[in-house]
């Protein structure tokens, strides 16, 4: 029977263990398995590298959630976007968001032209610019959306069809929205990228990260060969932590959602703030994309402060409920002033500080955001 998505988090991943009916699923830490004389897999495994029952279980889980045919856990976000973007053949174009995480674009700069990749700069949110910005040996469009820090909407089913005219694959970092609010492979993307550190752990406890295949393909098979070889896989005892946070994923998404709604329309009309970055507000210069391909717009958001830089930290020095913090996704409410995070060389506008709103109670966080812009 088929189930809906808020179904398929608790149960996907979850049958009881058939050698004791534990409903919980056990933890299998084990880093060798049994096989026979000739090597012969008596129950599937080998070696944890290479795959444990207990990431099996996750990754079965992460591509139902997705609707993805197959998944890869690893043990970072990062990890997982380097299996991929490094498995692109040499000569390779990479179309990349001006909008980018950090670590994205640092990876393309420093490590990809090392493998012959060439990473291209492109507004994503405008999809000719994108169609104007394919060459021929273009192969991978990654997505951000909605993007870091800025939030900016990629229409991923207008520009997977551009793609796929053109015989690139589009892969999306769906981070910020989790499958509770988009599902980029309906719309037609090749691969999903995740931080399950962020929203999927859900508690700021546990680090990894994941791929989810729209077809276990050439192109799964080639990122697969890379983890086992390159030894990025989630450790078991991650996979069990990041396994049990799906199942309490759509509601804490939902609440997430509640939250950051009522902190932007709180923001939105503040005197002190120039801009408010979220996709659910009606000004939102992609906000009719969000809406069609979005089910909700997330708990994540970045504000610019006026005043500049010292404004900016200012307020985030305020702060008594939020905590100065890197990442995201938790049920506690973080901020930070994300030109600082981003180290020597910085992109995002220095009066920007980031917000991840957890799941306290709406008055507290918009009274402490209150008191802190003065």
């Amino acid at each position: 029977m088929p189930m809906r998505l808020e179904s398929l988090a608790v149960h996907a991943g979850a049958e009881p263990d058939t050698a004791t009916g534990a409903v919980a699923p056990p933890l299998h830490l084990s880093t060798t398995f049994q096989h026979g004389p000739a090597a012969e897999r008596v129950a599937g495994f080998e070696y944890a590298r290479e795959g444990n029952p207990t990431q099996a279980r996750l990754e079965t889980a992460l591509a139902a959630l997705e609707g993805g045919a197959a998944a890869l856990a690893f043990a970072s976000g990062m990890a997982a976007a380097d299996a991929l973007l490094s498995s692109l053949p040499a000569g390779s174009d990479l179309l990349l968001p001006a909008d980018v995480y950090q670590g994205i674009r640092t990876l393309a700069r420093d490590f990809l032209p090392r493998l012959g990749i060439r990473a291209v700069t492109v507004d994503v949110t405008d999809a000719k610019a994108v169609a104007a910005a394919l060459t021929p040996t273009t192969r991978c469009i990654w997505l951000e959306t909605p993007s870091n820090p800025l939030l900016q909407i990629a229409d991923i089913a207008a520009i997977a069809t551009i793609a796929h005219r053109a015989g690139a694959v589009v892969v999306v970092d769906s981070t910020f929205a989790t499958p509770c609010l988009q599902q980029p492979l309906a719309l037609g993307a090749d691969v999903v990228m995740h931080s399950t550190t962020k929203y999927f752990g859900g508690h700021s406890d546990v680090m990894g990260g994941a791929l989810i295949f729209a077809h276990a393909d050439a192109l799964y098979d080639s990122v697969a060969h890379a983890r086992h070889l390159r030894g990025g896989v989630m450790a078991p005892f991650n996979a069990w932590l990041t396994l049990r946070g799906l199942r309490s994923l759509p509601a804490r998404m939902a609440w997430h959602c509640r939250n950051g709604r009522a902190m932007a329309e709180f923001l939105t009309s503040h005197p002190r703030v120039e801009a408010v970055h979220w996709p659910g507000l009606p000004n939102h210069p992609n906000h009719a994309i969000a809406a069609r391909q979005m089910r909700d717009f997330g708990g994540m958001l970045s504000v610019r402060i006026r005043g500049g830089r010292d404004a900016a930290l200012s307020v985030a020095s305020k702060v008594k409920m939020f905590t100065n913090a890197t990442s995201l996704g938790g049920c506690e409410s973080l901020i930070e002033h994300r030109a600082s995070v981003e180290g020597l060389n910085p992109v995002s506008p220095q009066n920007l500080l980031r917000l991840s709103v957890g799941i306290e109670a709406a008055e507290d966080l918009i009274a402490d955001l209150d008191q802190a812009l003065g």
